[in-house]
């Protein structure tokens, strides 16, 4: 077997193509690694903003909130169901009403949808995650809003004490920033019910109502409620509901950027194997002298895959190394769900990385193959001679 100590000492050579090819190679793990990441960070995003002890309470048939169409008596047949229990601390369980609006983006043209959540007094109260982090909560009955902290300052109008139209003609303020963990909701405008009722012209309506029930408890509750003819109402754990709602942007993007890092890593393994044929043309003598010492042809074939994988492995480390540094980045996007703007992270996992050094060595492998191949059948009489 030829030594590997052979093979790190070509590549130190050969400085400038092994950089190059490295580069090349780390850019494709870049972003496949990256586009990966944003797919997870859509998926934290959304779960961050379920409970586990929460139910989501739709209108059949509906798949999103903006969807949902709840009539004002079906609130208290909703929240005093038999099967729903009280809860220890906090409110039962609470009813919102979501709209989406256009406002202006600060620091692009053009304008954009965010999400507007009509909510009642026992909102905060239901979410104890949910922290002001500047000025405080909007009052009851009041022209007042709060906004999350992830859309602050993304549109003209949402930062504190500045004032922006929930619809024409009816300025609201804002007199709150809120935080809750990097969650969803922090892409949110939160107005008073009856305010964004008022506004859109949907009273006595709400789109979704929310209960406190126990896991153990669930699926009495759910059927219960499902099979209520007079209700017509669906039933979905709060982490199912998020998990769905951000299954059709996740998988866009995901689906996306792999095709691009395929698309990428084609060139990446041409211009791997491109080098090590040049490399192979160079050192026909020390192959033939390699030969002529004894090493078979699988010890040469092995020797040039090796020293291909060890290139990818090399920019493999580089592009997942610099992908990492993607996980302190915001990212913001419409989400396919809610038509809305919405925020998310870079979300590195240890997975992710790993698999961004595999795809790396993949493209050495078959970026390396054919020019150990033709190297492995140099002839030791040929190679001397030339």
């Amino acid at each position: 077997m030829i030594p590997v100590s052979y093979n790190l000492r070509n590549l130190t050579v050969r400085k400038t193509t092994t950089a190059a090819v490295a580069l090349g190679l780390g850019l494709v793990v870049f972003v496949f690694a990256s586009v990966l990441m944003l797919s997870n960070g859509i998926k934290k995003t959304m779960g961050r903003s379920a409970s586990p002890d929460v139910a989501v309470v739709l209108r059949k048939g509906a798949t999103a909130e903006l969807e949902s169409v709840i009539e004002e008596p079906s609130i208290n047949l909703v929240l005093n169901d038999k099967e729903l229990p009280l809860p220890a601390t906090g409110p039962r369980g609470i009813a919102e009403l979501v709209v989406v609006i256009l406002l202006d983006k600060v620091g692009a043209p053009g304008l954009s949808n965010a999400t507007v959540r009509g909510v009642a007094d026992g909102s905060l109260a239901f979410r104890p995650n949910i922290k002001i982090i500047a000025g405080r909560a909007a009052q009851s009955g009041s022209d007042e809003v709060t906004v999350g902290k992830a859309i602050r300052g993304r549109f003209k109008g949402l930062d504190l004490d500045q004032t922006f139209e929930l619809k024409k003609n009816r300025p609201v303020k804002v007199v709150g920033i809120f935080e809750d963990a990097g969650s969803s909701y922090e892409s949110e405008v939160w107005a008073d019910l009856n305010l964004v009722r008022a506004s859109f012209r949907r009273e006595g309506v709400v789109s979704v109502i929310r209960a406190r029930v126990e896991p153990s408890k669930f699926d009495g509750y759910k059927a219960s409620i499902e099979s209520n003819r007079q209700l017509n109402m669906q039933v979905l754990k709060e982490a199912e509901y998020y998990d769905k709602q951000s299954e059709g942007t996740s998988t866009f993007i995901a689906a996306m950027g792999i095709m691009i890092a395929v698309f990428f890593s084609v060139g990446a393994m041409l211009g791997a194997m491109i080098t090590m044929h040049a490399a192979v043309a160079n050192r026909q003598r020390e192959i033939g002298t390699l030969r002529a010492l004894g090493f078979s042809k699988a010890s040469i074939l092995f020797s040039f895959l090796i020293e291909s994988i060890m290139l990818a492995l090399l920019g493999g480390v580089l592009g997942a190394g610099a992908s990492l540094a993607m996980g302190m980045v915001n990212f913001s996007m419409v989400n396919f769900a809610s038509w809305s703007e919405i925020s998310f992270r870079f979300e590195p996992t240890p997975g992710i990385i790993a698999g961004g050094i595999i795809f790396a060595t993949v493209m050495g492998l078959f970026g390396g193959l054919f020019p150990a191949i033709r190297a492995s059948r140099v002839s030791p009489i040929d190679a001397m001679r030339s």
